[in-house]
């Protein structure tokens, strides 16, 4: 009962201090400029790769618009507080508009670039590389005279540069090499987040954050899919080595973050723990609101798990002379995990708020300092 109070107090507090804010948001943040996967895509990989159809953006578009969600992603909420529109993919071709910002994040990026000696399977082309150019190509076109809605030259200098990526470069071998040998490679994942940084920096970036990993050892697919044991399953249903082996690279990552911080003292470098967030969401789902933790929304097959690799979220197979559809829930706010590997919009929320209460930054970034929040 004393969690489920903690939980209902904190959330209450930040919805109440997000909605004090009166007219115009004044902030100091001019824009995101975000990379990632999947995890914070607003449709980069869609715009690339047309072919997503519900039940995805059922809960806040009322249609697919590139989430792999029910509705709004981390960046979104983000945008939303800071008093922003929602930050236009970078590979929109129609009405994309970048005054604010641009999303480099595509489905299924990774930091490493694909074409390395480890094969990785269904890996994006749009890697953290690659994204760093994409920055680079717009601010080079700032001055050109072109329709699309540009950044000025100061959103630059006074934007917010998050980084959400990683998952793929962690998961995308572990099926096959297990989590010794993805751990071998790891520290140079960590270490091209900190160049990047160091990238940016160089081109006038000044305020980064760097969210950890999310414990993908409770994630429905990831249950279902990885080889584990019985014996691997803690009393909240997660894989106890997965989880802790992403642990293990979430305080290298921390500590990389604090000598990167050393090397760039005039920016604001901050690491966000999004990692014990989520946990506890799939370890206590009822504390904020919600009903079940390690079971999808959207798939197939019911279980404790309703997740199918064989019929993702959306779609329809023949299997063994069966007809299989993979369809939603009727109400994915009772969910921390949407399609099994992201999570709902619900989620999603309570993430954001988690970070903007400012209690999962370090070291401590007083935002509110810099903007009135609004209410998301």
């Amino acid at each position: 009962m004393g969690r489920v109070l903690v939980a209902v107090v904190v959330v209450v507090t930040v919805v109440v201090f997000f909605s004090t804010s009166l007219g115009e948001c004044k902030c100091e943040i001019k824009g995101i400029f975000n990379f990632g996967d999947s995890n914070t895509d607003t449709g980069g990989f869609f715009a690339a790769f047309p072919s997503e159809r519900g039940p995805f953006g059922m809960t806040f578009f009322k249609k697919p618009v590139g989430r792999a969600s029910d509705g709004r992603v981390i960046v979104d909420f983000l945008a939303e507080a800071i008093g922003i529109p929602f930050v236009s993919p970078y590979l929109k071709a129609i009405g994309a508009d970048f005054r604010h910002g641009a999303n480099f994040a595509t489905a299924a990026s990774t930091v490493r670039l694909p074409n390395t000696s480890l094969f990785v399977t269904g890996v994006s082309p749009f890697s953290l590389a690659i994204q760093l150019n994409q920055l680079k190509e717009l601010q080079s076109k700032v001055h050109d005279n072109v329709s699309t809605p540009l950044p000025s030259v100061s959103t630059f200098g006074k934007a917010l540069y998050t980084f959400y990526i990683g998952q793929n470069d962690f998961t995308g071998n572990l099926a096959y090499i297990g989590i010794s040998g993805v751990k071998q490679y790891l520290p140079q994942v960590i270490s091209q987040i900190a160049s990047a940084i160091k990238e940016v920096y160089g081109i006038g970036g000044r305020t980064f954050w760097v969210l950890n990993l999310a414990p993908i050892g409770c994630y429905p697919a990831f249950l279902v899919e990885l080889p584990h044991e019985s014996s691997d399953i803690d009393e909240f249903g997660c894989m106890i080595s997965y989880n802790n082996a992403v642990r293990d690279y979430n305080e290298m990552l921390k500590k990389a973050i604090q000598q990167t911080r050393a090397v760039l003292p005039d920016a604001s470098i901050i690491y966000v723990d999004t990692h014990s967030v989520l946990l506890d969401l799939f370890q206590h789902p009822t504390s904020y609101g919600l009903k079940y933790g390690t079971r999808a929304c959207c798939g197939q097959g019911g279980g404790n798990y309703n997740f199918n690799p064989q019929v993702f979220c959306g779609n329809t197979k023949l299997i063994n002379g069966s007809t299989l559809t993979a369809t939603a829930c009727e109400d994915p706010s009772k969910y921390v995990s949407w399609d099994g590997i992201h999570a709902t919009e619900a989620a999603n929320k309570i993430v954001t708020l988690a970070i903007l209460n400012g209690s999962k930054f370090d070291p401590p970034f007083l935002l509110h300092r810099v903007c009135d929040l609004q209410r998301i």
